[in-house]
């Protein structure tokens, strides 16, 4: 059954008709047009899907729309500014860092989630926090180095 739904997306509030226990993944690519996000597994276990809930990094896949509540959520598309991208997405292209680019939004708002509980993470931390985001195409070593230039340039 379908209820009336308001969430604030990338700063924008919708207002939609929806079951509450439809994924977050599906409102976002479905209903908003957002297409970072990505499909991965369905079971919070790739990280394609990883979008920030409040300062949290979440898998849209598992969270139940009705659960966002007023925590604002913010997908890949909501870290550009204007015509600015973000630091981590500019640390990314000078590092090529996105091979396929399947899982970089995740990858990318995983990140974002790091730097902004930690500004300046080490290498082991950085290691360890990414874990869970799942690159099939083997970037790793890349992707630690971007978020380490990311952090730097942040820090100023």
């Amino acid at each position: 059954m379908s209820v009336s739904i308001s969430i604030s997306v990338n700063g924008k509030r919708h207002h939609l008709s929806v079951p509450a226990d439809t994924p977050l993944l599906y409102v976002l690519r479905n209903d908003l047009q957002l297409n970072g996000p990505k499909f991965g597994c369905g079971e919070a276990q790739c990280g394609a899907c990883t979008v920030m809930i409040g300062k949290e990094a979440a898998r849209s896949c598992v969270v139940p729309v009705g659960a966002v509540g007023a925590a604002q959520v913010i997908t890949i598309e909501g870290l550009v500014k204007g015509k600015r991208l973000h630091a981590l997405q500019n640390a990314f292209l000078a590092e090529q860092a996105a091979q396929c680019g399947y899982c970089s939004s995740g990858m990318l708002m995983a990140a974002k989630a790091l730097l902004d509980r930690n500004p300046d993470p080490d290498e082991a931390t950085i290691r360890r926090e990414m874990t869970g985001q799942k690159c099939r195409c083997g970037v790793h070593n890349r992707i630690v180095r971007a978020i380490q230039r990311a952090a730097k340039e942040l820090r100023g």
